[in-house]
């Protein structure tokens, strides 16, 4: 940290929060460093002149007194994407809940070499943990093997796998319950884990209720994808015995299904229902409206911020079934 004295204009060291708030230079940095044996009057008093003299933290100096920056380093991809763009935001919100920031560097999920670039562009920066979002299986493992000693935690493996699975069947058991036999899926990429336990957890549903898998296509997550498949999709759906029901991997696949289905002239959910999966913002006011599955990810972020620590964290609240118009009873 900076603890030069202040001139005019300059930035304000510790050595001026010190002696504004009357107490050592040490205190100062047990305060910054949010020691626990520190007088609760004398952390106010310290954090007010923070506060007032505008100091800044040099993360840089920290890092040599500490050990840490206090940050995490998230690898995302596919940014644009639903999923990715609110499961940074909701990283952000629980490392500052933790009393930490973030560090974001994108890469292609798919190109391993991508993946440790960005790794080694974060740790470089000496950050205490990494978190990947939108991991693929391969470039994961490759991450994990290259840096064995840094602590690395995904958004959705492991116990977070586990609620993507029982969402993805929570969406199935829906149109079971509704009367649907044949139930085709659009499966999102098949390199993605997101992917692999949104299928497990239809696959399963569909042996629980001891109905056979219908069709399966695969998109790449997008609403432009999701339309592309709609003319295959209307073929089978208009075959005798075809599906009265489809399964997406998310809401935005579903929505360009839709779209696609309603220019051919198949009525949803009067010849066939649609079940998405995210509960984006939007998805109340497709036409119709659709039913879909909504995660915790503010808590399964905590969950991935709390891994990293090494700290212990409630336990993310269980997937939600959204009803809305999308779905009905087969005709």
């Amino acid at each position: 940290m900076d603890d030069s004295d202040a001139a005019p204009g300059a930035r304000v060291g510790v050595r001026d929060v010190a002696r504004a708030a009357g107490v050592s230079t040490q205190t100062v940095s047990r305060v910054i460093n949010q020691h626990p044996n520190i007088r609760p009057e004398t952390r106010d008093r310290v954090l007010r002149v923070i506060d007032d003299l505008g100091y800044r933290v040099n993360n840089a100096a920290r890092t040599l007194g500490t050990r840490t920056t206090r940050t995490l380093g998230v690898i995302a991809s596919d940014a644009t994407l639903y999923g990715p763009a609110v499961g940074i935001a909701a990283l952000e919100a629980a490392a500052r809940d933790a009393g930490r920031w973030i560090a974001t560097a994108y890469a292609d999920a798919s190109v391993e070499a991508s993946v440790r670039d960005a790794a080694d562009r974060l740790l470089a920066q000496g950050v205490d943990g990494l978190i990947v979002l939108a991991p693929h299986a391969a470039t994961l493992t490759a991450l994990t093997d290259a840096h064995p000693g840094v602590a690395i935690a995904a958004l959705h493996t492991g116990s977070g796998a586990e609620r993507q699975e029982a969402g993805a069947a929570l969406a199935i058991s829906h149109l079971v319950a509704l009367g649907h036999r044949r139930i085709g899926r659009v499966a999102g990429p098949g390199e993605w884990l997101e992917a692999r336990s949104r299928e497990a957890g239809m696959l399963r549903a569909l042996a629980d209720a001891g109905v056979e898998p219908g069709p399966r296509w695969s998109g790449d997550w997008t609403a432009a994808d999701g339309a592309a498949l709609a003319p295959a999709i209307v073929a089978e759906v208009r075959t005798a015995g075809g599906p009265t029901a489809i399964a997406a991997a998310n809401d935005q696949m579903a929505l360009g299904l839709i779209a696609g289905l309603r220019e051919a002239g198949v009525d949803v959910p009067g010849d066939v229902s649609i079940v998405g999966f995210d509960d984006n913002p939007d998805a109340a006011y497709y036409r119709p409206a659709l039913t879909t599955v909504g995660l915790d990810l503010r808590g399964e972020a905590r969950r991935a911020v709390a891994e990293v620590l090494g700290e212990a964290a409630s336990v993310p609240a269980p997937p939600r079934l959204v009803v809305r118009a999308s779905t009905a009873p087969p005709r």
